[in-house]
């Protein structure tokens, strides 16, 4: 039983690209020909209004589109598009409004016009400055061009997030710390640093490219992180990094275990309820999706989450936290005492993956390095 409801963001799925990158294995589909602009506004609205009752009179605090590249809509589409959603939803004065963009020209000119629509972050995938790194990720702009982008950004938002990877293909040590003081020197408010993984059902999982081992990517990473503390950006979460209170409110409410309402092709939603929580997930095919809302079913799946796994759901977002989370925390947002998970709490402890006393527990350093093995722990 939950005393009260957490915050609620809303996030916006926009799964159009370019050109599938061969590491990406998110929900977006390369464009052939025009973007179906209209009707998938009119199918993201239509999921709304279908999804309203799970969420009738809470206040929404974020909303982040992400994709997919949402920078390939148009400025009046997603102008008109917040306006239908600030029409049916209560959404915050402060409302923190994230728009994930590419550093291609034909989106960095339209920054200015998503300012004035309303977005009020943007965040860009650079992944690298080096021309050879960016073509090895298969990624269709250069460092020349990221660097437009970032100027074009900071001329019309305050708030903005670089995203970047390191290890690689034939990456050294010195070329990531390079990516990271350029970075640093563009003075984004936000900067985020992930580790290039090979996940099933990519280009990279076939052809996979020659990477930094497990010993020299922790190095590397080690390399990145150092640039960054030393220029004022604090650590606070795995691939994460912000100057003084810029963090990101959205993401910071995934990893506290708030609730998010998804939509959009491929989106999922977390919502809680007095009695229960649940997930929710819509068919990641626009087609498919735009048929379930025209008949007024756009949640294709739907469970509810037990008291394991809301414990075990909430130590893998909350560990993710340099700095952890309060006690209190875990049984506001799951209804879970932690007394349910002190046997795996104090193994966690014994191993010296945690620390924490009456009021906090955090990960330490090793418990961070080693977080999938943190994590290992709380699953039954």
């Amino acid at each position: 039983m939950l005393a009260s409801l957490p915050p609620l963001g809303l996030y916006i799925h926009i799964p159009w690209c370019v050109r599938k990158c061969p590491y990406c294995d998110f929900n977006s589909h390369a464009v052939t020909g025009e973007i179906p602009e209209e009707e998938y506004c009119a199918a993201l609205i239509g999921d709304l209004e279908s999804s309203l009752a799970s969420v009738w009179g809470r206040r929404v605090q974020t909303l982040f589109f992400g994709g997919g590249t949402p920078s390939l809509f148009s400025a009046r589409a997603l102008d008109r598009l917040l306006s239908d959603l600030r029409a049916r939803l209560p959404i915050a004065p402060d409302a923190e409004i994230t728009l994930e963009a590419n550093p291609g020209t034909f989106e960095a000119e339209k920054f200015r016009d998503f300012r004035a629509a309303g977005v009020n972050r943007l965040s860009i995938g650079i992944q690298s400055f080096n021309d050879r790194h960016l073509q090895a990720l298969g990624r269709i702009h250069d460092g020349d061009q990221a660097r437009r982008a970032i100027d074009i950004a900071l001329m019309h938002f305050d708030n903005v997030n670089l995203d970047l990877m390191y290890a690689l293909p034939d990456q050294s040590m010195e070329d990531a710390r390079r990516d990271a003081e350029e970075a640093v020197s563009r003075g984004t408010p936000h900067l985020s640093f992930y580790q290039l993984t090979i996940e099933p059902n990519t280009l990279f999982a076939t052809r996979r490219p020659a990477l930094p081992g497990e010993e020299e990517s922790a190095d590397i990473e080690q390399a990145v992180r150092e640039v960054l503390s030393s220029s004022g950006y604090a650590h606070y979460e795995t691939s994460a990094h912000a100057l003084p209170g810029r963090e990101c409110r959205h993401n910071l409410n995934y990893w506290r275990f708030g609730d998010y309402l998804g939509i959009g092709a491929g989106a999922h939603s977390k919502i809680s309820f007095p009695n229960r929580i649940v997930r929710q997930s819509r068919a990641r095919q626009p087609g498919e999706y735009g048929k379930d809302v025209a008949a007024g079913k756009p949640v294709r799946n739907e469970h509810e989450i037990g008291a394991d796994d809301r414990v075990l759901e909430f130590m893998m977002n909350a560990l993710r936290l340099t700095g952890g989370f309060d006690i209190s925390l875990l049984q506001e947002r799951t209804g879970v005492s932690v007394t349910h998970a002190e046997k795996e709490l104090a193994l966690a402890e014994s191993r010296g993956l945690i620390e924490r006393d009456a009021f906090r527990i955090r990960p330490t350093e090793l418990g961070r390095r080693f977080l999938n093995d943190l994590l290992q722990i709380f699953m039954k």
